[in-house]
């Protein structure tokens, strides 16, 4: 497990990080309905060769969550702003994930943050997007938020499991439920979904354009959630290189094939 033992307020949200490893920084941003625990198998193994910053997302893991919180992707970007400043970073190299994508995508056209590289897969990035469960919970969100722990529970694992193409260890639930458990966690997880809005993707899409650092797009071929085409049609608006399919892995890579992530980060590091 990630160890996350420093806090930043940020907009009222206090949001939970942590640092690891050595030499140039790199951020490390996770996506929905995730923790910054989905790179714990990943960072070890770039620590000596980065130092590694990773938090959770507000409304996310160990952050806060509270009601009446904004949670949503207008909110993840200016986070992401105020840590480079809470960390002095100025180009740091950047993964990123799902939602993380977003955030990224959006913080560097909206908030004028310039990355080293850029290393982004399985991004929630282009319409449409949004399956027909997000979409139902952000119609009954009062009704999903006061079910039964046992009922959550139950959806919360068979909606996580979706986002794999291998079946996910036991070890693995545990961690990605173990935030949304409980009131607060059960609340904050309805609360995510209810706020994704493909509006926040449509204000940049139409920025979109070739960055002017080195992009690596990979995309699972087993994706359920963002399928591959999605990945081809962003590499080809933000990248000099067109998408890079990993075999055997769905939206969930980082469980799926870890090493595909870890050989796409070292070798961009390779270019040192």
């Amino acid at each position: 497990m990630l160890d996350l033992p420093h806090a930043a307020v940020i907009e009222g949200n206090l949001i939970r990080w942590g640092a690891t490893g050595r030499g140039p920084p790199l951020v490390a941003i996770h996506g929905t309905p995730f923790s910054a625990q989905v790179w714990r198998r990943i960072v070890p193994l770039i620590a000596d060769r980065r130092t590694v910053y990773y938090y959770d997302l507000a409304g996310y893991g160990l952050s806060e969550m509270r009601d009446g919180q904004d949670v949503s992707l207008a909110m993840q970007n200016r986070v992401l702003a105020a840590l480079f400043a809470e960390w002095e970073l100025e180009r740091p190299d950047i993964l990123a994930h799902d939602f993380g994508g977003a955030t990224a995508l959006r913080a560097w056209y909206l908030n004028g943050l310039r990355y080293r590289s850029l290393t982004i897969f399985d991004a929630v990035a282009l319409a449409p997007w949004g399956s027909p469960f997000v979409r139902h919970v952000r119609q009954h969100e009062a009704a999903f938020r006061g079910m039964p722990d046992y009922m959550h529970l139950a959806l919360l694992r068979a909606y996580l499991q979706t986002a794999a193409h291998v079946p996910l260890s036991e070890e693995a639930l545990e961690i990605y439920c173990a935030p949304w458990l409980g009131q607060v966690g059960q609340s904050g997880f309805y609360r995510q979904i209810a706020q994704m809005d493909q509006r926040y993707t449509d204000e940049i899409q139409p920025l979109y354009g070739r960055l002017d650092c080195p992009v690596s797009v990979l995309w699972g071929e087993e994706d359920r959630w963002i399928p591959r085409a999605k990945g081809a049609e962003l590499a080809a608006l933000i990248s000099d290189h067109p998408v890079v399919s990993v075999p055997g892995a769905g939206h969930l890579v980082q469980e799926d094939r870890p090493e595909a992530i870890v050989a796409a980060v070292l070798n961009r590091l390779g270019d040192d």
